[in-house]
Parts: structure tokens; C-alpha cells; sequence
């Protein structure tokens, strides 16, 4: 809400406010009826932040922006975490710059989107039973809820 001044330094409150864009996803808000012009913003923590922009052309201009920045601060996942146990993990998302070039970062994802649409399917065909509040319940759920999201 404060106007912009580009010479002004970040306070400690600008910096524990800002959002971390890395790994993130913008996209038109279609399920968000109350607002025109409205953009959502998925994390990589699966928060999910809504902005109105002042014009339709302008909203798309802020995602265009936005998952452009984003792809550029997403450098591809680290394995998860490895453990004897067969808890589910997810993959370490870094911050830092991809090295990659749009063509590998491009490829990049779209062998993720095949694997992790390999993986949900092989998750569904054993399936826990839903009655149960089991730890492996619990753990079949939260593997459900971040390969869908992913």
C-alpha cells in the first residue's frame, strides 16, 4: 500500500513480509468469484496468495512476470530425504538460480510431469483403506495431497 521508493532500504519487516517466489506458480484465479482481474499465487510451502490487478491485460502481465521470475529462481529438486523408514518425504525445494537453460529447464519439467503423473497413478492403484486413522493413512493422504499439488 506505500508507494514504491527504489532507493529506500528493506526494513526487517519488508524482508519477513516478502514472499519467497522460488518453485511457485502463478495463475488466473477462475475458481474466485468475488473480484475481477484476480491472480493466484501458489508457494513452494503451499501457501496461496490472492492479488487484484487494476485490468484484465494487466493481471496476465503480473503472471507472465511472476512464473518467469519464478523459473528462474527454481532450480530443480533435490532427492528426498532418505530414510529406513517408509515415511513419505517431500523433495527439497532450493532457492538458489537454476543453471539451466529454457530448453533443459523446460525438458526438466516435463519428464517431472511425467514422472509424478506416473507415480500418482501407481499411488492410486493401493490405495489405504479411508477408515482408518492410521499412521499409513495418514501418510498414503499427505502423498496424495502433494503429488496432486505438485
Amino acid at each position: 500500500q506505500d508507494e514504491y521508493k527504489p532507493d529506500k532500504d528493506l526494513s526487517e519487516v519488508d524482508l519477513k513480509n516478502a514472499i519467497r517466489v522460488h518453485h511457485a506458480l502463478a495463475t488466473k484465479a477462475s475458481d474466485y468469484s468475488k473480484k475481477s482481474n484476480v491472480l493466484k499465487l501458489k508457494t513452494a510451502d503451499w501457501r496461496v496468495f490472492l492479488f487484484q490487478a487494476p485490468s484484465k491485460e494487466e493481471m496476465f502481465s503480473w503472471i507472465l512476470r511472476i512464473n518467469l521470475v519464478a523459473a528462474i529462481f527454481s532450480a530443480p529438486a533435490f532427492p528426498a530425504a532418505i530414510c529406513s523408514m517408509k515415511k513419505f518425504c517431500r523433495p527439497l525445494l532450493p532457492s538458489s538460480m537454476t543453471k539451466l537453460c529454457q530448453e533443459e529447464q523446460l525438458r526438466s519439467h516435463e519428464n517431472k510431469m511425467k514422472q509424478i503423473a506416473d507415480e500418482l497413478a501407481e499411488h492410486k492403484l493401493h490405495p489405504v483403506e479411508k477408515s482408518l486413522k492410521s499412521k499409513e493413512a495418514e501418510e498414503y493422504r499427505l502423498k496424495e495431497h502433494y503429488l496432486i499439488f505438485e
